[in-house]
């Protein structure tokens, strides 16, 4: 809410900026016709204003999303205990990317296992049991023992180490 109140003050001073400039311009005593045609200096203002508009709302687009990744990593850190910072380098030693497609983890793109972006929106963990945050550690840990045909291996991860990734699983 702050950006986007902040994108409107600076919006409204540039606008009113440019208005200001149109009307110095129009004030000024103008250079000779040969020297640049009278439509040139009114299409640089808008040209300036539209790129102006444009990283705006780039830069309050990005703000948003930011913002809304902190506040799923904290809602993942309160609901597991665990640090979803971690994750990546422990998603990467397990090979966990070989099987899924994880995102924000470099190689993890694999395609014999379902991908594992929004599980937080989920309603059951491996297909079989319901998603909670402790039975997703369970099935990091040991998906055998919730579901003995399951293909997914048994890993080594331990369950501090399973908590982190249930953290970012939840996160993304």
């Amino acid at each position: 809410m702050r950006g986007r109140t902040l994108a409107r003050l600076l919006l409204g001073g540039l606008l009113g900026w440019l208005a200001g400039r149109a009307d110095d311009a129009a004030d000024a005593v103008p250079p000779p016709a040969a020297a640049m045609p009278a439509a040139r200096p009114a299409r640089r203002l808008w040209l300036l204003a539209l790129g102006t508009l444009l990283l705006l709302g780039t830069a309050g687009a990005s703000g948003a999303a930011f913002m809304q990744r902190q506040q799923d990593a904290e809602l993942a850190r309160a609901i597991t205990g665990g640090e979803p910072d971690r994750a990546p380098a422990l998603l990467i030693r397990y090979g966990c990317g070989g099987c899924h497609a994880i995102p924000g983890v470099p190689g993890a793109d694999g395609r014999v296992a379902a991908p594992l972006a929004k599980l937080r929106e989920r309603v059951y963990v491996g297909g079989v049991t319901r998603n909670t945050a402790d039975n997703l550690v369970a099935w990091i840990v040991d998906p055998r023992a919730l579901s003995p045909r399951s293909a997914m291996p048994v890993t080594g991860i331990t369950p501090a180490e399973a908590r982190d990734v249930a953290a970012y699983l939840y996160a993304r």
